[in-house]
């Protein structure tokens, strides 16, 4: 297990853009308070269905500057162009002269975006850019309104690779590749798809995937719902066999070619399943000894009813809202399932938002 370092508290006078920028709220919060606002959100969302003394354990942050991804709005007003977050509770773009969140990669590639964009911008335009910090290299994801023309992806193409951007994409279109941005989930490499889930940091991704692999134990079937291209499938399927399940079939490609040719690896399959729509019912759960769960923030209702009702021995919840979370451990608390620890690991600095990984056995 990689050890996640206790980071200090960034004092607000270094912090030029506290209470203007939207990204970061908490900022001003001395560390012990910090930590115990965190901790209260899960508290809270637990406590409001019935789940008053829950075992949390403790609460890890992420360093600072760690955050390989982000989406950052774009605009050009004015002659001016702006890159960056939306102040508190308004449409009012916040241009990040500096940031304490984003890799320091990660924040000069953003700068020299909004360079290299100005001029490629006509007008009045505006833009969401999901940035991304891989192995290899960079990737952008641009979503606008603007057309694709061939003189503009002759540019993107020409600046990309002073930008050191190995992948750019608008919509579903693909303007600039030289090579598919890689990641490892354990020993495995993951080439990712456009648009791939992946964890905000590189180190709370690791707790994640040490705490997922402690809950699940010596199980010898493990079926990974909401799986993406693996983060925790593949890990897993260094010890024990595993049946990976998504809705989005890129990602599911990535992570079967990333287990064919990872050697050493116990049998992983991929299914592609729309679990909201078509949760796996109790019977074919109890195939597996272990199940792990780490839905988007909407959370996994329709999937735990069936995994309440079935005969899994643990289960290993990964979740970044606690308010489903909470739902969802009522549903399965209610069939039988014992929530034995909670631990929350704070990805998203100085924000509002908590992630989690619970553990759960039934006897």
């Amino acid at each position: 297990m990689r050890k996640i370092r206790r980071c200090p508290r960034i004092p607000s006078r270094n912090a030029g853009l506290f209470g203007t920028c939207g990204g970061c709220t908490l900022q001003n919060l001395a560390p012990d308070a910090y930590l115990e606002h965190k901790r209260k959100l899960i508290g809270d969302a637990l406590a409001r269905y019935g789940i008053p003394s829950a075992p949390l354990r403790e609460m890890i942050r992420v360093p600072p500057r760690s955050r390989r991804r982000a989406t950052l709005k774009l605009e050009k007003r004015d002659g001016v162009t702006r890159i960056g977050f939306y102040a508190p509770r308004s449409h009012v773009l916040v241009d990040i002269q500096e940031c304490h969140v984003l890799t320091p990669g990660l924040f000069r590639l953003a700068e020299r975006l909004r360079e290299r964009l100005h001029g490629m911008l006509r007008g009045a335009e505006s833009a969401d850019l999901y940035i991304a910090e891989a192995e290899n290299g960079f990737d952008l994801s641009i979503q606008w309104k603007g057309q694709t023309t061939p003189d503009l992806i002759g540019q993107f193409a020409a600046a990309a690779p002073a930008l050191d951007l190995i992948r750019i994409t608008a919509g579903g279109d693909l303007l600039f590749q030289s090579a598919m941005p890689e990641v490892h989930f354990g020993k495995a490499k993951v080439r990712l798809p456009p648009g791939a889930f992946l964890q905000p940091t590189r180190d709370g991704e690791a707790m994640l995937q040490a705490t997922a692999i402690k809950a699940v134990g010596k199980a010898k079937g493990v079926v990974d719902l909401f799986c993406g291209c693996g983060t925790f499938a593949l890990p897993l399927g260094e010890r024990t066999k595993v049946h990976a399940v998504d809705s989005e079939a890129p990602m599911l490609s990535a992570l079967s070619e990333a287990a064919r040719a990872t050697p050493g690896l116990k049998p992983v399959t991929a299914e592609r399943r729309d679990l909201f729509r078509h949760p796996i019912g109790a019977a074919e759960l109890n195939a597996f000894d272990a199940a792990v769960l780490d839905p988007p923030r909407a959370g996994a209702l329709a999937q735990a009813g069936p995994l309440a009702k079935s005969n899994v021995r643990r289960i290993a919840y990964v979740s970044c809202d606690a308010a489903s979370f909470a739902r969802d451990a009522r549903v399965l608390m209610d069939g039988g399932y014992r929530l034995d620890w909670i631990l929350g690991v704070d990805q998203f600095l100085w924000s509002p938002h908590i992630e989690l990984a619970a553990a759960f056995a039934k006897d």
